[in-house]
């Protein structure tokens, strides 16, 4: 079994990127934002126009990241949990690669495994690329890619997400956590999910199963 999961508001409770999109973008990244939300964009375009705002550096951004940052309760008793029944706990977010790895270090969780948007800096902003499970770039449906390609590959898929984007993974997997945006549009869609306020729910949903 795969326990797929999100990074910003999920693992965290609030948003990682957007933290540092208000603190160094050179431009108004929220508009970029509601033409995402209004399906004008995907949220691979929108990360990459809006990081490309950004001239900061690599401390700078940690250096925010760090102090703005809150992981979820219960996160390391769902890392032990996974561990300890033989599952693979990853996370695949359209955040940036940088920032999940780094945060996830400082608290002793360096070893799971992060898929999310490649960064590179330059003096011009950042430059953010999604590459898909064959190594191509993808413009769109990055983490729905990984899902199928973990099911191709005979696991049960788990999807834990907050945001919009986690229903397209959501709608492939076997079993689905759920809050926020993703809650309201599982509800829409009227695909089964478990609601969870902090990760302690996910590992009591996770023993029902």
């Amino acid at each position: 079994m795969i326990i797929q999961s999100d990074f910003d508001g999920t693992l965290t409770e609030e948003d990682v990127s957007f933290a540092l999109l208000d603190a160094f973008a050179q431009g108004d990244w929220r508009k970029l934002y509601q033409q995402y939300r209004q399906s004008k964009m995907t949220v691979g375009d929108f990360n990459t126009k809006a990081f490309a705002m950004v001239k900061a550096s690599r401390d700078e951004l940690l250096r925010v990241a760090r102090e703005d940052v809150k992981l979820r309760e219960g996160l390391r008793n769902l890392v032990n949990y996974c561990q300890d029944r033989g599952f693979r706990f990853l996370v695949v977010s359209n955040g940036l690669d940088f920032y999940i790895k780094e945060i996830l270090e400082d608290v002793g969780l360096g070893n799971i495994e992060v898929y999310a948007a490649q960064t590179k800096f330059t003096p011009d902003g950042l430059e953010v690329q999604y590459i898909g499970p064959e190594g191509t770039a993808l413009k769109k449906g990055f983490k729905e890619a990984y899902t199928k390609l973990f099911i191709k590959q005979g696991y049960q898929v788990v999807c834990i997400g907050n945001g919009p984007s986690d229903i397209f993974p959501a709608a492939l997997a076997q079993h689905v956590f759920a809050c926020d945006g993703l809650l309201d549009a599982c509800k829409e869609k009227k695909l089964k999910c478990k609601p969870f306020d902090d990760l302690n729910d996910v590992v009591r949903g996770l023993e029902a199963l």
